[in-house]
């Protein structure tokens, strides 16, 4: 489609600096627009449900730093707890009150969360959660759904086999084919495949790692009753039930997708609004697993800023304002509408779409099929999709750049918000009927 450049002289500028300075000019892969076809956007400020590029245009923003950002940007009770945190110290790489105070509080919202161990990413939390599910089981196999990213650590960054009941391979240069071996992969919300492999492969399998419900392929919804049975089947089996929650944590529900689909996993894992939108993360769960880390047990861990001063204030702040009530019924109402307003749109326009939405994180997939895993989505309109991106970018709404990723709606988005942003899905559609 093509932005009109015109409007992006300086982001345009800086973009051509950064790639003389960091690989591909950015310091996380989607933040290059690759997967749109268009130059990256340099972000100056934002505020509540908007963003400001270095070019002086506002947008409405639907990634919020990728899901953190529940309350909007800038909150002010959020900036007060971290400039009071600052004033006393950056970090001590030592204990600090505000660690048990938010770690009592994750408990109370997660109630499978005997003990917790803060960390300072995503993927730092689950590369631990299977180290301690490899120790507690006395198995080194680990297995994970197909699309589902978990972070970059090497046992899970991997493709799937070329058959149904087959070890990975290597996803990424760098990755050891000894260690792609220990994982296997398997689809999403695909029971019958997830039980044969167990029963082939079953003693050697320490964990079924899954996101509850995957966002990190466009956002996949678990059928009725896959949870339920993926519980059963590691319980039989003596696997490791890990979710990870990292996306989901506080975002759909206060205690997470468990909540939601009322099943208890072994271990949790979280990040983004557990670190109230600093860099932090957690993993938590049964007291005899958690116990097997150092210095209790002999399970490896540490981190130096691990429970930042910072972050916990942050991270304590925005889950006293999503605990308070009402938050999570205005975050339903406020996406459902928007859900709504897009496919109604699309309709009109005669273009096929499919949106999937759990809470406040949706994707609109260009098809007329539903969408139910990654091999699925593949299957989408991508170029439809990059067309549309730049569409709405031009009218003013920010779109996550990628067919893959989950659109997140906060608390700071008003109704005109909403408005806005179906008002240029309908010219967006239109536009796109016409090509």
């Amino acid at each position: 489609m093509g932005l009109d450049q015109d409007r992006y002289t300086k982001s345009n500028q800086a973009y051509e600096v950064a790639c003389s300075l960091m690989p591909g000019g950015v310091n996380s892969p989607v933040r290059a627009f690759g997967g749109v076809d268009e130059k990256p956007i340099f972000i100056a400020k934002a505020k509540g449900s908007h963003i400001f590029d270095i070019d002086g245009n506002e947008y409405i923003d639907y990634v919020g730093s990728w899901g953190p950002m529940i309350l909007g940007h800038a909150h002010e009770k959020v900036v007060g707890a971290v400039k009071a945190a600052a004033e006393n110290g950056t970090s001590f790489g030592a204990p600090t009150l505000n660690e048990n105070t938010l770690a009592a509080m994750v408990k109370r919202a997660f109630p499978s969360i005997d003990k917790m161990r803060m960390v300072s990413s995503g993927t730092e939390a689950v590369m631990t959660a299977i180290r301690l599910a490899r120790a507690y089981t006395g198995r080194d196999c680990i297995l994970k759904m197909s699309g589902g990213y978990h972070g970059h650590s090497d046992s899970l960054l991997v493709s799937a086999g070329s058959g149904v009941a087959e070890f990975a391979k290597p996803g990424s240069p760098g990755v050891p084919a000894e260690l792609a071996k220990l994982t296997i992969v398997v689809p999403y919300n695909d029971i019958n495949t997830l039980s044969a492999v167990l029963n082939m492969h079953g003693s050697r399998i320490a964990a079924v790692l899954l996101e509850p419900v995957a966002a990190n392929v466009g956002v996949l919804v678990p059928q009725d009753g896959y949870l339920e049975i993926v519980r059963d089947l590691c319980d039989m089996n003596g696997s490791v039930l890990i979710f990870d929650e990292v996306i989901t944590g506080f975002r759909v529900a206060l205690g997470g997708a468990q909540e939601l689909y009322k099943i208890k996993p072994d271990l949790t894992c979280m990040g983004k609004i557990v670190g109230g939108g600093l860099p932090a993360a957690a993993f938590g769960g049964k007291g005899e697993i958690m116990d097997l880390l150092a210095p209790l047990g002999p399970v490896y861990q540490a981190g130096t800023l691990s429970g930042n001063p910072l972050a916990t204030a942050a991270a304590i702040t925005t889950l006293e304002i999503l605990s308070g009530g009402g938050c999570y019924e205005k975050l339903e109402k406020t996406s459902a509408a928007l859900a709504g307003g897009i496919k109604k749109a699309a309709d009109e326009a005669g273009v096929a779409i499919t949106i999937n939405r759990v809470g406040s994180i949706m994707s609109v997939f260009f098809t007329d099929k539903p969408v139910f895993n990654y091999e699925q989505v593949k299957t989408t309109d991508s170029g439809r999709f990059k067309k549309f991106f730049s569409l709405m970018l031009a009218g003013g709404i920010y779109l996550a750049p990628s067919a893959f990723e989950a659109m997140f709606i906060s608390l700071a988005h008003s109704e005109d918000d909403i408005q806005k942003t179906i008002a240029a899905a309908r010219k967006a559609f239109k536009a796109i009927k016409e090509l």
